[in-house]
């Protein structure tokens, strides 16, 4: 249990910069999740705040202490390593046992029993506690450094996507029992993951990680409605949100986007909201560009009035759901649409887009610039880190 807290955290590998000036506050028995691409840094967060790593600039402390100097050993953290990093020529019992017999946390046969036996009966491996390593698939692999994590009352987890190479259908049950069991332990964690999925259901609060820098930080619900540039929305959301170049124009009968289609120009009115223009207006905006979730684009296959034209390029049936992709010239449109259709490629689709629901970004430094959906202002707030 600890208030973990990052500030101003450099650190590069040769000519890479895989830190950028992190600081992080990660308050006591929070579940934060770090999220972003391959490559992002997430990682090399979680080595300095274990110690593996030495950061070249900043500080890392706990509860308010220093631990720059102090050993990975006395830090009292548990890790889950996306590598395993298991003892080969211990069983699955020793391998999650061998913390709680190291000298520093000495504990005994019995406790250490009856702990095994809990974690290993969430992770549903009990058959497995007297196989080697190389006896496992790294699904199972990928469990028995979970439950060696579990096994300890530490001051943090870190946990490097320690989902990653379960099955799906374990990965689900997982994320009810992590979450759980970080409440009830009331142990920090601070959670790696690239999983759109896994990051809005398990995060407290997330952190969006890109090129060794913060790009924002929030809950996951803050981040989803008001992200603060592109790259963000992009990356909260599966299907990603539509990004569509439009430009803005006063009309008779109020505003308008044109949008571009093919050869065509489509003239869309946009809803009426003297806020969201005053702000436009004052800005001197006038080519923007519209950020518009697939499950606000509405479909059809006839023509219909306030509907423009598109070729369908691909239907992909996904679960519980399908995504309709349609080709508008140079970029196409992902949209929801219920399994079960028969939707052939390169036929005509008709298209209206829910502009009520859109979100502008700067045309130049792809940045928020204001949402249409006035409730979602009220409730939330943009939070760039800078």
């Amino acid at each position: 249990m600890a208030r973990i807290t990052i500030e101003n955290i450099r650190k590069s590998f040769g000519k890479v910069q895989a830190l950028d000036g992190i600081s992080l506050d990660i308050k006591n028995n929070e579940f934060f999740v770090l999220f972003g691409p391959a490559g992002a840094g997430k990682t090399t967060i979680l080595n300095c705040i274990a110690g593996i790593t030495m950061p070249e600039e900043g500080t890392v402390s706990f509860d308010g202490e220093i631990m720059n100097l102090v050993d990975p050993a006395h830090r009292n953290v548990a890790m889950v390593f996306e590598n395993y990093a298991l003892y080969p020529q211990m069983t699955v019992y020793d391998n999650m046992a061998s913390a709680l017999r190291s000298k520093l946390y000495k504990t005994d046969e019995a406790t250490i029993k009856e702990r095994i036996e809990k974690a290993a009966k969430m992770m549903k491996m009990e058959k497995l506690l007297e196989r080697l390593p190389s006896q496992l698939s790294n699904g199972q692999k990928q469990r028995v450094a979970m439950g060696r994590a579990l096994v300890r009352t530490p001051n943090v987890f870190l946990m490097d996507e320690p989902l990653a190479h379960l099955d799906a259908k374990l990965r689900n049950s997982m994320r009810t029992e992590l979450k759980e069991m970080q409440a009830n332990l009331g142990s920090t964690c601070i959670y790696v993951t690239h999983d759109f999925m896994e990051a809005m259901a398990l995060g407290d609060r997330i952190a969006i990680i890109n090129k060794g820098k913060v790009v924002q930080i929030g809950t996951g619900d803050e981040i989803y409605y008001m992200p603060c540039n592109e790259f963000t929305a992009q990356l909260m959301g599966d299907p990603q949100i539509n990004i569509i170049p439009a430009a803005i124009s006063r009309t008779p009968d109020g505003y308008a986007a044109a949008v571009e289609v093919g050869k065509e120009t489509i003239t869309l009115a946009l809803p009426e909201d003297r806020a969201v223009f005053a702000k436009i207006a004052e800005s001197g905006m006038t080519k923007t560009e519209l950020g518009i979730r697939p499950q606000h684009i509405s479909y059809s296959f006839e023509p219909k009035e306030g509907y423009f034209r598109a070729m369908v390029y691909s239907y992909e049936s996904i679960g519980n759901k399908s995504v309709i992709s349609a080709e508008c010239g140079d970029y196409q449109v992902r949209m929801i649409a219920p399994n079960g259709l028969n939707v052939k490629i390169d036929s005509e689709i008709y298209l209206k887009l829910g502009l009520d629901r859109s979100i502008l970004f700067d045309v130049t430094s792809k940045n928020y610039v204001i949402r249409y959906d006035e409730e979602t202002i009220k409730s939330f707030a943009v939070k760039e880190v800078q």
